[in-house]
C-alpha cells in the first residue's frame, strides 16, 4: 500500500471522499462521518470516541493505536484493512461487511458484530471482551493467539472459522459452534457447557 500522501486537516464530513490522506495524533472526538469514503488511507493515534461512521467505506487502509468508545461502524465495508494495536469500547458494527481485514494485537470491549459478514478476517494476540457475532456470518475467520472472554454465538454462520489457537473464556451460544475448529483441550474445556446448552444430562 502506498503511504498517505495528504496530512488531514479540517473535521470530517458526512459522504466525503479521503484519498490517500494521512491521519494522525488527532482528536476525532464525536466526528460525523457516515458514509464517508477512505482509499490507501492511514490513521494513527486518533480519538474515534463517539465518532459516527456508520456506512463509510475503508479500502486497502491502515489503522494504528486507534482508541475510542462508543464509535459507530453499523454497516461499514472494510476491504483490505489492516487494524494494530487498537483500544476501543462499545464499538458496534452491527450488519458491516468486513473482507481481508487482519486485527493485530490491541483489546477490543464489547464488540457488536450482529449480522455482519466476516470473510477471509484475521484475529490475531489480541483481547476481545464480550464480543457478539449473533447472527453474523463468518468464513475463513482465524483467531489466533487471541482471549475471548464472553464471545457471543447465538445464531452465528460459521464455516471455515479456526478458534483452535484462541483462549475461549465462557463463550454463549455453543449450540451455533457447528463449522468451526476447536482443539481438543477446548472441546474438554467446553464439554459441561456444551451439554448444558444441548439438554444433555451428563450422569456419574
Amino acid at each position: 500500500m502506498p503511504e498517505p500522501r495528504t496530512a488531514f486537516s479540517g473535521t470530517l464530513a458526512p459522504g466525503e471522499d479521503y484519498d490517500a490522506v494521512a491521519f494522525r495524533d488527532l482528536d476525532l472526538t464525536g466526528a460525523r462521518g457516515a458514509g464517508a469514503r477512505f482509499l490507501e488511507c492511514g490513521f494513527e493515534s486518533c480519538d474515534l470516541t463517539g465518532a459516527d461512521l456508520a456506512a463509510s467505506r475503508w479500502t486497502d487502509t491502515t489503522l494504528a493505536q486507534m482508541r475510542g468508545v462508543g464509535t459507530d461502524l453499523s454497516e461499514a465495508s472494510l476491504l483490505d484493512v489492516t487494524v494494530r494495536d487498537a483500544r476501543f469500547g462499545a464499538l458496534t458494527a452491527y450488519g458491516s461487511t468486513w473482507r481481508r481485514v487482519t486485527v493485530r494485537g490491541g483489546k477490543i470491549e464489547f464488540l457488536n458484530l450482529r449480522g455482519a459478514t466476516l470473510r477471509d478476517v484475521h484475529f490475531e494476540d489480541c483481547q476481545l471482551i464480550e464480543p457478539d457475532v449473533g447472527g453474523a456470518s463468518l468464513r475463513d475467520v482465524t483467531f489466533s493467539g487471541c482471549t475471548l472472554i464472553g464471545m457471543q454465538l447465538h445464531g452465528a454462520k460459521l464455516k471455515g472459522v479456526d478458534l483452535s489457537g484462541a483462549r475461549l473464556v465462557e463463550p454463549k451460544g455453543l449450540t451455533s459452534l457447528g463449522g468451526a475448529t476447536i482443539s481438543r483441550l477446548q472441546l474438554f474445556e467446553l464439554a459441561d457447557a456444551l451439554a448444558e446448552q444441548l439438554g444433555i444430562t451428563v450422569s456419574g
